[in-house]
């Protein structure tokens, strides 16, 4: 049976980090290793942690100042031993999410999946329904990053997110891993993650102007032609997420 190993980073969060802690714990899948990145957060988070690792064996935390979520998120990487990796600070809408991922993955002999999601606001209303099906990165298409279940050898080959982006190095990420088509990604079509509106990449318009810029940015160092045309068809999927 293959680990998966769910990352989840957090700083002065503790509410939804105790949200997405419980959506994990009530998963079926039962290989699961929680690795907690906190960025010496001082609201009560740190001690949390502490505590449910106390009770968790197959949980690892660290505690201290980061340079920013992707320094946080690349931690993480050096912390896992699992077989299957995942970024996550969301929830969980069936608990059967994690074995319909690894089972697609196990199926389809693939190097990851994806799934839809959709975005709540802080009263748990929708916002947004990210339902990108399959795709190419050259027509705009992504998959969605809390829904991404990778195997660890993915990270091995391409590296981990570029620290300097601000908004956008899990896209950045993710056009590299799949620009060459060697990483094949199956597709669940189903809602199964809710994820908080309001994260890095989405959390207003200049978040937004922030992220694309630097998409193009990722599209250019990648050697991707036609970085504004893609963009602009990104944008466009972005906005019919919102009807």
């Amino acid at each position: 049976m293959l680990c998966v190993s769910i990352i989840l980073t957090t700083y002065n969060s503790k509410d939804n980090f105790i949200k997405t802690y419980k959506s994990i714990c009530q998963q079926s899948y039962p290989n699961i290793e929680i690795i907690v990145v906190d960025g010496a957060s001082t609201d009560g988070t740190k001690e949390e942690i502490k505590w449910l690792a106390q009770e968790n064996s197959t949980m690892k935390w660290i505690s201290e100042k980061d340079t920013g979520i992707y320094n946080a998120m690349n931690k993480g990487l050096s912390m896992a031993s699992g077989d299957v990796i995942a970024f996550f600070n969301d929830e969980f809408l069936v608990e059967t999410a994690v074995e319909q991922y690894i089972r697609k993955i196990v199926d389809c002999n693939v190097e990851g999946v994806h799934s839809d999601l959709i975005y709540r606001d802080v009263k748990g209303k929708v916002i947004r329904r990210w339902r990108m099906g399959e795709g190419d990165i050259r027509r705009g298409w992504l998959p969605g990053h809390p829904t991404l279940y990778l195997k660890r050898e993915v990270y091995e080959k391409y590296g981990g997110y570029k620290e300097d982006y601000r908004c956008a190095a899990d896209y950045e990420f993710m056009v590299r891993i799949m620009k060459d088509g060697k990483v094949k990604l199956a597709y669940i079509p189903e809602t199964l993650i809710a994820m908080l509106y309001g994260g890095t990449s989405n959390s207003g318009l200049k978040a937004y102007l922030v992220s694309f810029k630097e998409g193009i940015r990722a599209l250019k160092e990648n050697n991707i032609g036609g970085a504004y045309w893609i963009t602009l068809l990104r944008i466009f999927k972005v906005i019919m997420q919102f009807k």
